[in-house]
């Protein structure tokens, strides 16, 4: 097939990790051998594009090649709902910081803190999403804030997780995928933790649905004068994160124990809100995620 190729596309080569004379002039394709073949683009008319698509797997060269492994997550994400058994697996999204990394490099640093290679489905050049299976192996605990650490340490890249619930079936896996991916946007929008749960970011996303109106009025109802109080409403959303400890608080915040009593005392005082209690504590940190985006 290849030399077929060759002789109705001449410029046609065959790319390596040692190649040095690939252009951005290049179309690139995987073959179902998994080799990647370039065509200098000025040879290529759309509907050759197009025919060539259909049998080969448009790619990008600053990617790694997809495995066997990584085809097979793309091909069920592709076509939907799939009676097809399944180890438990999670979605994990990663955001890297634009420019900051070569994804092959991130993806041989990744592979480090597995047993095995973890699946990765790139959306773009800086996000996409980890796939990690459950077998008699796998890490019971994998850390993702111990490597945020270390890849910030070794390749100075900035980057942030959102870690899925575990999953056991394929089903509506297409929706799910794209909806994962969408709510990570979201998550991150509203918190600037590096390591999100999915189920701390449904909080993100359930008020990302309420309109800017609404959004507004909490702001106002709940939080009264210290809306515009950055310091006070900090402080109250790290107590509330902290589980509502107060030396756990006041630890993060480097404050005295009595000083933070002290601007919640002022804050129950004021708004009517007891804070204290888990019930109304939650109203108050909704409210001030709102406060944060009510302009968006």
């Amino acid at each position: 097939m290849l030399k077929q190729l060759q002789n109705i596309f001449p410029s046609m080569i065959i790319y390596s990790d040692d190649f040095n004379k690939a252009t951005g002039n290049y179309q690139w394709f995987i073959t179902e051998t998994n080799e990647i073949i370039g065509i200098d683009k000025s040879e290529l008319t759309k509907k050759d594009t197009s025919i060539l698509a259909a049998f080969l797997t448009p790619y990008d060269i600053q990617f790694p090649v997809p495995t066997e492994h990584e085809k097979t997550w793309k091909n069920r994400i592709n076509n939907g709902a799939l009676i097809e058994a399944v180890t438990p697996y999670r979605f994990v999204y990663f955001s890297i910081k634009k420019n900051q990394t070569d994804p092959k490099l991130f993806k041989e640093a990744l592979d480090e803190f597995f047993t095995k290679p973890a699946p990765i489905l790139w959306e773009n050049e800086h996000e996409g999403i980890i796939i990690e299976e459950q077998t008699a192996d796998t890490e019971e605990n994998i850390s993702y804030g111990q490597i945020i650490d270390v890849l910030m340490s070794d390749l100075y890249v900035k980057i942030k997780f959102l870690v899925g619930p575990y999953l056991d079936n394929l089903k509506n896996i297409d929706q799910y995928y794209h909806s994962f991916i969408k709510g990570a946007k979201t998550a991150f929008a509203y918190s600037d933790k590096s390591v999100i749960t999915y189920i701390d970011a449904i909080s993100y996303i359930l008020l990302d649905l309420t309109d800017v109106q609404l959004r507004s009025e909490i702001t106002a109802i709940v939080l009264k004068e210290f809306k515009t109080n950055e310091d006070v409403l900090h402080t109250i959303k790290t107590f509330i994160e902290c589980n509502l400890n107060v030396s756990l608080a006041a630890k993060e915040l480097y404050m005295h124990r009595n000083s933070l009593q002290y601007r919640l005392d002022k804050f129950i005082e004021k708004t009517g809100v007891d804070i204290r209690q888990f019930n109304q504590a939650m109203i108050v940190y909704l409210a001030i995620l709102a406060n944060m985006h009510k302009s968006d």
